[in-house]
Formats: C-alpha cells, structure tokens, sequence
C-alpha cells in the first residue's frame, strides 16, 4: 500500500503524490465491523496500488474517523490542486447530498458521483451469487441498505433490472431502512413464489459487512451471498467516477 493512503489522515510531513492531481478522497459511512472496515479500506488501497502517483486519503461521514470535513479541508491546506471526494456509497441519498455535499462546499473541492448503478457492481453480485451456490430453481432477493431519497430507489431498481435480465428471471428489491418493503417482507413474498424445494437467495446489495448485512443474515433467507467488497472492478469504478470528476 503507497504511503499516500493515510488511515487517519494527511500525515503534514508524508507523500503528497501528484501534485498535479487532486487529491482523492474515498469517503465511506464508516462502520464498527472489523471485517467491514477491511473490506472498504481494501477498494482505496486497491485504488493506490493501482494509480500509485494519486495521494489516496480515506474519510467517513459517520461512525468513524477522520470527518470528510476535516479530510476535505487538510487537502486544500496541501500543495495538491483540489480534492475530489468519491463517495464510497452506492447511491445518492443523505450522506452524499449533505454531508459530502458540505464538505466540498469551497474553493477547490468537488465530489464525484457514487458508486451505483454501474454494469460492473451487476457482474460482482452475479459471481457473489454463483459463489453461493445459486441454482436454477432458486428465487433471488436483491437487500440494499435503503434511503428515503426516491433518486436511491431508482439506483438500486436499475440494478436489479439488471441483475434480473442477467440471471433471466425476476428480483425482488428488499430495504434495510428507509424504503419499503423490507428484506424480511421481501424475503417472505420471494418465498410465497417460489416453486416447490426451491430456495429464496439473497444477493446482498452492500458495500461490506456491518450492520446491515447483519441484519440481512437474520431475515429468513436460506442464502445470503457475500457483499461487494472486496473486488477490484470496485477500485475501477471509483477511478472512473474519481476521472471523470477531474
């Protein structure tokens, strides 16, 4: 891993990388699982690694630290020509229209677009399911964390089009929060249709482990394949939206 990805912030004396690229600060909700905390950091070390002449920061907009806030300004406070905040989230929602859109609110700093809906994330859930064990006759459940912003909704409505035309059968949407119906409801109405010894399967539509994949555990299905992280056709789609907000 570059020295340019700081755990806990700019070191004042470390690498800068390019001091011709803006800095790129990879923010995430940030979560008290280790495993989940792994898996996230795994995509910004994956994105150093790959583009070594980037100064790569994390940053969080709730549970962990450093602030997006704090991260976003240490950057401008450097020789680099801006920050760019790519949001380590799948859609829009809250955190990315007000808590990343205030930290990039000044001179210099801009924030890219979320990770979803991109094709790549339909690939990772796809192998996610096959890795599971997923079968001909098994009803899929497609559990996303949920938000109440109707934009989010679209997002992940986008991907399970996708996921169904990819698996050639339909998929039930299930929330964790914020939108209905839930994981469990969706997980019980997949049940009611599926045919006789046939399995109900969760594709989990999340980042990494945590809270809500916790919670997708305990919702009754009788397979929940692995989040998203760590894969590295996520470090290409966080350069992506990093490129193209350069």
């Amino acid at each position: 891993m570059t020295n340019a990805l700081h755990a806990r912030g700019p070191a004042p004396d470390g690498p800068r990388g390019d001091v011709d690229a803006p800095v790129l600060v990879g923010c995430s909700h940030g979560t008290d699982d280790p495993d989940g905390r792994a898996a996230v950091r795994s995509i910004l070390t994956g994105v150093a690694a790959y583009r070594p002449e980037l100064d790569v920061r994390e940053a969080f907009v709730d549970v962990q630290e450093p602030e997006v806030a704090d991260v976003v300004s240490h950057a401008l406070d450097s020789d680099a020509p801006g920050a760019v905040v790519v949001p380590l989230l799948l859609s829009v929602g809250f955190h990315v229209k007000v808590d990343i859109a205030a930290a990039v609110d000044q001179p210099g700093a801009t924030a890219a677009a979320p990770l979803g809906p991109d094709p790549r994330l339909v690939d990772i859930l796809v192998d996610r399911l096959e890795t599971a064990g997923l079968a001909a006759d098994d009803s899929v459940v497609l559990a996303a964390a949920g938000s109440s912003d109707p934009a989010a909704a679209l997002a992940v409505e986008s991907v399970a089009a996708g996921l169904a035309d990819r698996l050639e059968q339909p998929v039930t949407i299930g929330y964790g929060a914020g939108a209905e119906p839930r994981v469990p409801a969706a997980i019980a109405t997949a049940r009611a249709d599926a045919p006789p010894g046939g399995r109900v399967v969760v594709a989990s539509y999340l980042l990494a482990p945590g809270y809500f994949y916790d919670r997708v555990m305990e919702a009754g299905a009788d397979v929940v394949a692995a989040p998203l992280a760590p894969d590295d056709r996520l470090v290409q789609i966080v350069l992506d939206r990093y490129d193209a907000a350069t």
